[in-house]
């Protein structure tokens, strides 16, 4: 990042040219250097100088602190260990009547998201029912806590400073304000648990209300995942079985293969459902 103005007129009496080609005057503050304060100061620095505007890097930013609880979740992940027949078993058949009952209900806008995107409707609710109950479940985190958190934390400090960064952006036009902002504990927000940079990209206004909320708005949140599997390649009026080019599509969306057979194989029984 180039330093500003400010500070590069600071660096000139302080240091010749040459010394700054080698080396900043004002290094940023380190993940996990013990002091999250002046970390979050740097990191709101860097923001503006991002072109994030003030007030969403002061509503996004009042008052966050670290979540102890977030890494602790983050340091005892554990590896996805079920086999299909063990997670389809336990996630597909409480849903399919509830995921039968949303295919009636949003009928008519599936088949219009499925003219825009070439997505199936099937394979949409499946992936919602999956990802949060047809969104009862999205989570209760601070989105915003989680995400400083993390980029705070040093084990993927790079990949969560850019969430961030995108969770302010996201503040920053409209979509949604900071106490909204709740989800998962690693920073996903909505119906289907987009992280920040993904609502950024795929993020769609279906229902030409002016906002994307993934969080509320259903057309929207299945509008938005169906742009994100459109965008990946999915192929319209297509398979979506394992070993076609969907199925690689839907490990696009979860890299697990025992994920994306249970959504195929939920879409499958949809699909069937009368």
């Amino acid at each position: 990042m180039p330093p500003t103005i400010s500070r590069l007129a600071l660096a000139a009496f302080a240091l010749s040219v040459s010394i700054l080609s080698a080396q900043p005057a004002l290094a940023a503050v380190a993940c996990g250097s013990g002091n999250f304060d002046a970390w979050l100061a740097d990191f709101k620095t860097d923001a503006a100088a991002k072109g994030i505007s003030q007030q969403a890097i002061a509503s996004g930013l009042a008052g966050v602190t670290l979540d102890q609880s977030v890494l602790n979740r983050d340091r005892s992940q554990k590896v996805f260990s079920q086999t299909f027949e063990e997670f389809s078993g336990r996630m597909v058949p409480p849903r399919v009547q509830r995921g039968s009952n949303m295919m009636k209900q949003y009928g008519s806008v599936l088949s219009r998201i499925e003219q825009a995107y070439g997505v199936p409707g099937e394979v949409l609710v499946a992936i919602w029912g999956l990802e949060t109950d047809f969104g009862v479940n999205t989570g209760k985190f601070a989105t915003i806590r989680s995400l400083a958190t993390l980029a705070y934390d040093c084990r993927r400090s790079e990949q969560f400073r850019a969430e961030l960064m995108d969770a302010l952006r996201i503040i920053q036009r409209g979509d949604l304000a900071p106490a909204d902002m709740k989800g998962a504990w690693a920073g996903e927000l909505g119906q289907t648990q987009f992280m920040p940079s993904s609502w950024m990209k795929y993020a769609v206004d279906f229902d030409g209300n002016g906002k994307r909320d993934l969080l509320h708005n259903a057309p929207d949140v299945l509008a938005s995942t169906a742009n994100y599997l459109a965008s990946y390649g999915w192929q319209r009026g297509k398979d979506w079985q394992p070993g076609s080019p969907n199925f690689a599509v839907l490990q696009q969306w979860n890299k697990s293969e025992v994920y994306s057979k249970t959504v195929a194989y939920f879409a499958t029984q949809l699909a069937h459902a009368p």
